[in-house]
């Protein structure tokens, strides 16, 4: 990516536009990470369907990691922070709705939009960093930024527990969305005001074709998933999963007809290294788990045993904590161990996943949370071991040129991969649940049951380490063009 001239704003400007873009990104995580708290209660408000509770938080990753590549290329060529305006307004009166729906189709409906605008935000912030910072202080903002994600991971759930505890708007769970109003409007008033407008200096269309297909494709998948145990799997669902095949053949022609180029939503080269696209699977199968985990705990917890939405994330907090204990440890060590580190990190995720399981079956004699706790956390160790420094390593022999174009491709398939577990996951869960209301048994069952598809996708991952490279070494040609992938830990 050929960037504009790098803004000449005084320091206090570069710094204030770049407090506008972490502010929106922290918008961003954090409500992501707080729906799933609130789950249980918006099924019940809004008489959902199970379905539509898996769609509140699929759509989303979806409609991000889709929309991720063309938003990055809409700023390019429009305008970074009027895309970047855009995307901010966009999330805001997403919002609104979310807050205002009377139906589950309604609130999935202001996901998709909430989704949709996080892919315009997102990665015009990451522009951001490469366009007003120099080498010498681009470093010490990627701390910051990640700081801020890391914040965000840890306190989203407890932020959301503590807001539906205290319901100081008296609204309940729609207040979680509701509070992006007034954080977005002033997003979007520091932007105007601090924000340094830039392009590319090459025009690159946006390849509609490929996207069309690309969604098409993903959905053909996605909409059996999650709608066909309710729909009783008529012949439609099977029809929809089998046209997947050839949708997703015609992605790849599509693809190779735009050759090397820029133009293309994935370059070809990219999945022609063995790393690379072993590493996308890798990342695929972990970040499915991460994203369907919590869903069904919160459910498991507070359907199940009755504990109250804070006590379900007081138990969980463990996680991200445990992801933040371990992570400084994989980043020092990537560069000698990386291969060894993921290795190491999925193992003790399989046998905590395992000691998960075997947890919620004790917690329902027993009552005690650090049955629960323990284990999550953990995971949250073995987590931090390899979720920080996956992509780095699957991309570590992509050339610095398209580094660019494999960082985007990544951030859509931790993405995709989330969405594709809540889908998984959830019609595990609600499929092994009895009708009307469920004993605890059978939810804490149900949920036990569920991360068996854990236990077989990390297997299957931690079998296909030994094609990874054996470390991450940072690439140095071409470094200022390469933007930072957007780990998203789902831990609400």
């Amino acid at each position: 990516m050929s960037n504009t001239a790098r803004s000449s704003s005084p320091p206090r400007g570069r710094w204030a536009a770049f407090a506008v873009v972490l502010v929106a990104v922290f918008m961003d995580l954090v409500d992501g990470t707080m729906v799933s708290v609130a789950l249980p209660r918006v099924q019940a408000d809004l008489q959902a369907t199970d379905a539509e509770v898996q769609w509140i938080v699929a759509a989303y990753l979806l409609a991000f990691a889709l929309g991720m590549i063309p938003g990055g290329r809409l700023g390019d060529v429009h305008g970074r922070r009027r895309v970047f305006l855009v995307g901010t307004a966009l999330f805001v009166l997403s919002s609104v709705v979310c807050g205002a729906a009377a139906s589950g189709g309604v609130l999935v409906a202001g996901r998709v939009a909430q989704g949709l605008g996080a892919a315009l935000m997102v990665p015009q912030a990451m522009a951001l960093i490469v366009q007003v910072f120099g080498p010498e202080e681009r470093p010490r903002a990627f701390v910051v930024y990640g700081a801020v994600l890391s914040l965000a991971n840890v306190g989203g759930p407890l932020l959301g527990a503590l807001f539906l505890h205290v319901d100081p708007l008296g609204l309940g769970w729609r207040g979680l969305f509701y509070v992006n109003v007034p954080i977005g409007l002033l997003a979007l008033l520091g932007a105007l005001r601090w924000m340094p407008e830039s392009r590319s200096s090459e025009v690159r269309r946006v390849d509609l074709l490929g996207l069309a297909l690309l969604v098409a494709a993903t959905s053909a998948v996605m909409v059996p998933l999650v709608q066909g145990r309710e729909a009783g799997w008529p012949w439609w669902t099977v029809a929809l999963a089998v046209l997947a095949v050839p949708l997703f053949a015609a992605f790849h022609r599509s693809q190779r007809r735009r050759g090397l180029g820029e133009d293309a939503l994935v370059p070809p080269a990219l999945l022609r290294r063995r790393s690379f696209t072993v590493g996308l699977v890798v990342m695929f199968a972990v970040y499915s788990v991460l994203s369907s985990l919590f869903v069904v705990l919160h459910y498991a917890l507070q359907l199940g045993l009755g504990w109250t939405p804070m006590g379900a994330a007081l138990v969980v907090v463990g996680f991200p904590l445990g992801v933040l204990a371990t992570t400084s440890i994989a980043q020092r060590y990537a560069q000698v161990a990386g291969r060894r580190l993921v290795q190491v990190g999925l193992s003790v995720i399989c046998l905590a996943t395992a000691g998960l399981a075997l947890a919620l079956g004790d917690v329902a004699r027993s009552g005690g949370a650090w049955t629960i706790a323990l284990p999550i956390a953990v995971m949250g160790l073995g987590m931090g071991l390899c979720v920080s420094i996956l992509t780095s390593i699957a991309l570590v022999e992509v050339p610095a040129r398209d580094a660019g174009a494999g960082s985007g491709v990544a951030n859509a398939v931790l993405q995709c991969g989330g969405a594709f577990g809540v889908a998984v996951v959830g019609t595990l869960y609600f499929g092994l649940l009895t009708a009307g209301s469920a004993p605890a048994s059978d939810h804490l069952g149900a949920a036990a049951a569920a991360l068996g598809y854990h236990l077989v996708v990390l297997v299957v991952s931690l079998a296909l380490t030994p094609f990874l490279p054996r470390s991450a070494v940072a690439s140095v040609e071409g470094a200022e063009e390469v933007p930072p992938v957007t780990e998203r830990s789902a831990t609400g």
